[in-house]
């Protein structure tokens, strides 16, 4: 497993500068990736393989400022925000990659988790292949690289290295005269087209594009390559799609990863969230003063959940914006000081109250047990926790950071077992069969990470 990442890049046909647009673009993704940021552009109009970029450790406005923003002058340009497991947090390996070749220059941003990496890479390598970084995005500009020799156009090029690749990804590409998204068929990861003006935007998310005052046109498809060219032509190689029913949206970009006011596939975000506490009320009803969410994703499952028991909603948790998430947390000290130092309890709302706690999931347990005696400490006197997605059983190969079977506090754990860890005086989860109704049905998802039943088979990886 690696990264679970924000991408995003822009075209502007009139000869306008991207690097704001981009930078801006960035930072309305930064929740998702907070290790590490980059952009590189390029001028169409100038020298042909001339890309200019930065990248480094931190956030967006960490990494960037005004003295090495002014040197990323460009049309067309891409953006990237990493999150990354434990060994492989280096400067290296941040995004977007760029590439010299034969054919001129290449830059490429990821989002997700090919489950065939190794094997390319070896087989890449034994080809001639010399690997500065390990990341999945080298493996795959390798290989566009690769078919770009063969074929008369870069899009060719990435529709043949395509075919090769297995797993998880999103990618926006920049040539020295197109820009290109492309989704893996199964559509794992979210990928959305947009114009402002005369300038065509791809991104992670819908936010991304409100951030940059741009009309959101459409989703690109699971298993389909979007080009846009120098003279405004907007092409579409659907030769990679599936059937809906075969495809594998990750639920849980709609339980966890993807900001609220975001819209993917056609479901808005914030309606999965607070379907999915009403869901929770209706299943595992329980008599309380005060309903909460755990901040941020937690709190619109908390309003589901109000709205629909009569609870009345309260914050009960005070939220320290300037601290990244934790359960991606590499070193299992690091996510233990971090819960302290994210979150403080709020005693005047919560002292003599019985109160519903909703969190979005339980991963390890490390989060849950802290948050529930930090609110017992602060005078609650009951606290019962609702947790918006099933029990997390199995990892996940396709670019979320859930750990191994071992790791997780459901693994081997009856429901008992996991309320008596965390302290909490009832708990339930979101049930299994619920899952789809986040999504109207409307979606065929991955909810391997619940159910150990992947849209895609995956071979020689240690669960």
């Amino acid at each position: 497993m690696h990264e679970e990442c924000g991408v995003f890049g822009v075209y502007d046909l009139d000869g306008g500068d991207v690097s704001g647009t981009i930078y801006y673009g960035l930072m309305s993704l930064q929740h998702r990736g907070q290790e590490s940021a980059g952009i590189a552009v390029s001028d169409t109009n100038g020298e042909k393989c001339k890309v200019r970029f930065f990248k480094d450790m931190g956030l967006v406005n960490e990494v960037f400022t005004q003295e090495n923003m002014s040197n990323l002058r460009g049309d067309i340009g891409v953006g990237h925000v990493r999150y990354s497991t434990a060994g492989a947090s280096s400067r290296e390996n941040a995004g977007p990659l760029t590439i010299n070749y034969v054919k001129g220059t290449l830059a490429l941003s990821h989002n997700g988790n090919l489950t065939n990496a190794d094997e390319l890479r070896e087989h890449l390598s034994l080809t001639g292949a010399i690997f500065q970084t390990t990341i999945d995005s080298e493996v795959i500009a390798y290989l566009i690289a690769r078919e770009r020799l063969k074929t008369g156009s870069v899009e060719e090029a990435v529709s043949l290295a395509m075919k090769e690749l297995k797993g998880a990804y999103s990618l926006v590409i920049m040539s020295p005269r197109k820009l290109i998204g492309a989704r893996d068929p199964y559509g794992f990861r979210p990928l959305v087209l947009g114009k402002k003006k005369n300038a065509y935007i791809f991104a992670s998310e819908t936010c991304a594009l409100d951030m940059a005052g741009a009309e959101y046109i459409r989703d690109v498809e699971p298993g389909e390559i979007v080009t846009v060219t120098q003279d405004g032509q907007i092409l579409s190689d659907r030769s990679g799609c599936i059937e809906k029913k075969k495809q594998g949206h990750c639920i849980f970009e709609y339980i966890y990863f993807a900001r609220p006011d975001s819209t993917l596939d056609g479901i808005s975000v914030y309606d999965a969230r607070m379907k999915a506490g009403a869901f929770l009320y209706e299943d595992s009803p329980v008599e309380a003063d005060i309903v909460a969410g755990v901040p941020e994703s937690g709190n619109i499952a908390a309003l589901g959940f109000s709205k629909r028991s009569g609870i009345p909603y309260s914050q009960v948790l005070f939220k320290n914006s300037y601290v990244g998430r934790t359960f991606i947390k590499p070193a299992q000290t690091e996510r233990e000081m971090g819960v302290t130092v994210k979150l403080g309890a709020l005693k005047h709302a919560v002292e003599g109250k019985r109160v519903v706690l909703i969190d979005d999931s339980i991963v390890r347990g490390t989060t849950s047990f802290k948050i529930v005696k930090m609110l017992k400490d602060a005078g609650a006197r009951e606290v019962h926790m609702r947790v918006s997605s099933p029990p997390f059983l199995w990892p996940c190969f396709f670019g979320t950071d859930v750990p191994g079977r071992k790791e997780l506090i459901a693994f081997n754990r009856s429901l008992e077992e996991i309320r008596n860890i965390v302290g909490a005086d009832t708990l339930a989860y979101l049930k299994e069969n619920r899952l789809s109704e986040l999504v109207d049905g409307r979606l065929s998802i991955c909810e391997g990470c619940f159910t150990g039943k992947y849209p895609e088979e995956v071979k020689g990886f240690e669960c």
